[in-house]
């Protein structure tokens, strides 16, 4: 395929115009980010969005790769001598991989088969001779061709050998099993079995144990549990082809396809018999067992794409979440027994204090006073209080600080800890804070992730901050390759301080290695602040390919140039000149001014480089110069009273704050150290196929408690505030038939969610309204 007619494809699949796409790839091919393109090049690619050319660049390294091997294979091909005309058209037309390989499978290089050792040893005659004249009596015939030096032993080892010779060439046939793969895809079910013996071991798959679904329609987070079922040797998968069966067929109905497709009719014929055998062993030695691992493939691969889509959207969620801003902070990380950890860091994240306290184990006293002196000592206007064990525990006792010192007046904010011990054990934390307890350096991470998540969390693995479906089921490579697009596509869309961003954050701006991230940091720690953005030319490494890129990207406050605080690009700057001396304005007057600026006519200041898009970019900042595009800081407020299982009662109505969306529900947390369940079908009063599209991560919402299990620790949670406990059984099973599991009453056990005594949580067995619980059960931290 030739790269017109691949730009056209892309283009038909992005609902763009070819010459978008054609503009797009030379800007990727000469190593534009997708970033600097989407912000900065609009009258370029006509204004494509950074979500249309992240697909772009998946589709084209996908067509990329696919036109490589397709080089390979003709070559490989033509080197046989066995590259005919119409097979080199098939081989160029196709744009499936999977096809690709089809047409390749007669002439792959193998291993000597069963049925080349055949064919050497004389018998294809034999095979072609029963075939074609079913009149002949395969016995009689066999009968020439039988001779011991060639290890023909006899009549029936000439029969084997000729079936061979045949069932590997029908296996081979492309179109066959284009036709097979497709009835499967669409007919054939996936059937999970528990190994015997293995039933108490694998409880928590017990949902699977006699299970059987249509394989198109296996969502992704059933297809995962039983994947990660056979791999822990408790499940045995396999596919039925003829599910419309209570019993295996004598002849499956994919036997009468190969028929059909060879154009093979029966009539007692004396070699009918061998012929019909010939197709039994297609099928079930050849076709089902190579399509079988084939369709299983596809399916973890749908699968997978989809658990990593989810985990990217709750990722790009939870960074874009709305930050508590320049404000002194106290992060406190709680704990039973072992203390809660203090740390205060000042506007700019900057750590100023530390200490702790124990003031759940009789020092009550001593914990406040300490705990206030702080707060009025560094004039603290929030604390952030970590959500794990002793949490609510916690914000109990400041709430008591607040009553005891009148003068302690910071908004108290429970905070995910998500990943902050991971942080706190890193090389990372380890180089920032050198003399610093493991202990102290979470809480510091806890009060600067209200401050500003995004700054905070780039520090961490997305991994490990719990957001993900199955995370440890999928391909790792390709977890963290779109989990990096989506933290770069988000530091980027926020904008990064230049005088106060660390390395981890630097490095996620487009154009910026770890080495320039890192030279960055030295020049400012050797020269004091930036004051203009053209000093990152004098940035070891940093040239001007790279100033390109990120430059736009770069804040600089109270700088020079009051421009280097926004999004205008610095190649950009004399379309700003030109636009002051229109409106005779100096840029502090005009900046902020709508009146003036939307007066303007923006085509007024277009030239040969910079295009009307751009233009009316730079008007739009300039009316709201350096606006932050994450939502306003609000918080969930927990229930007071309400802080364990124990004391949730159904009907009772919470707020809380979303923690996770699969694509069965969302978990959200209420402050009782275990996350509710809310299904799919209870997210809204009309019917959703997709939870992302009602909620997200972080967002506050108020829920009903529907049920609780106690025993297995799990809430089962409604946002239909009208629903009542009860009906929720009766409601999912005319409403969400296609998400439950078939034929598998029992429910599985949970794993453990979240680390310091958080969990994922789901209604208890005896509900139906939790039918997939299991999903759950591997869900956050999995």
């Amino acid at each position: 395929m030739m790269n017109e007619p691949m730009n056209r494809l892309i283009a038909g699949e992005l609902k763009a115009r070819p010459e978008q796409v054609d503009a797009a790839i030379r800007l990727l091919d000469e190593g534009n980010t997708v970033p600097f393109i989407s912000r900065y090049r609009k009258e370029v690619t006509g204004g494509l969005d950074d979500t249309q050319l992240r697909q772009l660049e998946t589709r084209l390294g996908y067509l990329r790769e696919l036109e490589e091997r397709r080089q390979t294979i003709l070559k490989s091909i033509d080197e046989q001598g066995k590259l005919t005309a119409e097979l080199s058209g098939a081989i160029n037309g196709t744009l499936s991989k999977t096809e690709l390989e089809d047409l390749y499978l007669p002439f792959k290089p193998k291993r000597r088969t069963r049925g080349q050792i055949a064919i050497e040893a004389g018998l294809e005659p034999l095979a072609q001779s029963l075939w074609q004249d079913p009149s002949q009596l395969p016995e009689t015939l066999a009968a020439q061709y039988v001779d011991a030096d060639k290890g023909i032993a006899d009549t029936k080892a000439a029969l084997d050998g000729a079936r061979y010779i045949l069932m590997e060439r029908f296996s081979e046939d492309a179109a066959l099993l284009s036709k097979v793969r497709d009835y499967l895809w669409k007919n054939a079910h996936l059937v999970a079995r528990v190994i015997p013996g293995k039933e108490e071991e694998g409880a928590k798959f017990r949902d699977y144990f006699a299970h059987q679904e249509p394989l198109s329609q296996v969502p992704s987070h059933r297809a995962l549990a039983m994947f990660r079922g056979r791999n822990e040797g408790i499940l045995q998968l396999a596919l039925n082809a003829d599910p419309h069966h209570d019993e295996p067929p004598k002849e499956s109905y994919c036997e009468q396809m190969i028929s059909d497709h060879l154009q093979v009719r029966f009539n007692q014929a004396p070699a009918d018999a061998w012929r019909k055998a010939v197709i039994n062993w297609t099928w079930r030695i050849k076709i089902l067992l190579h399509l079988e691992t084939e369709l299983m493939g596809s399916i973890r691969e749908k699968a997978e794409e989809e658990a990593i889509n989810v985990f990217a959207r709750n990722m790009h969620d939870l960074l874009m979440a709305a930050p508590a801003g320049l404000r002194a902070t106290m992060g406190l990380d709680p704990g039973l027994r072992t203390g809660v950890k203090v740390a205060v860091v000042d506007a700019t994240g900057k750590l100023v204090a530390y200490d702790q306290i124990y003031p759940h184990t009789g020092q009550t006293a001593k914990a406040a006073a300490t705990v206030a002196a702080l707060c009025v000592k560094h004039q603290v206007e929030l604390v952030a209080i970590g959500n794990g064990t002793a949490s609510r525990e916690t914000e109990r006792f400041f709430a008591e600080v607040q009553k005891q010192y009148p003068a302690v007046n910071a908004q108290k904010v429970i905070v995910s800890e998500a990943g902050a011990s991971v942080y706190s054990a890193s090389e990372l934390a380890a180089q920032e804070f050198p003399d610093l307890d493991v202990s102290i350096r979470g809480a510091v991470s806890i009060a600067r992730r209200l401050q500003d998540p995004l700054a905070e969390l780039v520090k961490i693995d997305p991994k490990s901050i719990g957001v993900g479906q199955y995370q440890h089921d999928v391909s790792q490579s390709q977890l963290a390759k779109k989990l990096d697009t989506v933290v770069e596509d988000c530091v980027n869309a926020v904008g990064v301080d230049l005088n106060t961003a660390s390395v981890p954050l630097l490095v996620r701006v487009a154009g910026l290695t770890r080495m320039m991230a890192q030279n960055i940091v030295n020049w400012r720690d050797e020269n004091g602040r930036f004051v203009e953005r053209s000093q990152l030319l004098k940035i070891g490494r940093l040239g001007p390919k790279a100033f390109e890129q990120c430059a736009g990207f770069l804040r600089i406050n109270q700088g020079r140039n009051p421009l280097d605080a926004s999004t205008v690009h610095p190649e950009s700057y004399p379309v700003v000149e030109r636009i002051l001396q229109a409106t005779t304005s100096t840029l502090e007057q005009l900046m902020g001014n709508s009146t003036t600026l939307r007066s303007l006519d923006a085509a007024r200041f277009t030239d040969e480089r910079v295009g009307l898009p751009t233009v009316n970019d730079i008007i739009r900042e300039l009316e709201k110069p350096g606006r932050d595009p994450r939502p306003e800081f609000k918080t969930a407020t927990f229930a007071e009273g309400v802080e364990h299982l124990q004391d949730l009662t159904l009907g009772m109505i919470l707020e809380g704050t979303v923690t996770n969306v699969t694509n069965f529900g969302a978990f959200v947390d209420i402050g009782v150290h275990q996350d509710g369940l809310v299904h799919i079908s209870s997210l809204s009063d009309k019917f959703i196929d997709d939870p992302h599209k009602v909620v997200k991560a972080g967002d506050i919402v108020k829920v009903k408690v529907m049920d609780v299990d106690l025993a297995r620790k799990r809430i089962a949670l409604t946002m239909r505030l009208d629903e009542q406990p009860g009906e929720t059984s009766a409601r999912r099973s005319d409403r969400d038939n296609s998400d439950r599991p078939r034929n598998n009453p029992g429910r599985p056990t949970p794993r453990s969610g979240q680390s310091k005594g958080r969990q994922n949580s789901q209604a208890p067995a005896g509900n139906s309204a939790f039918g997939d619980a299991l999903a759950a059960a591997f869900g956050k931290k999995s």
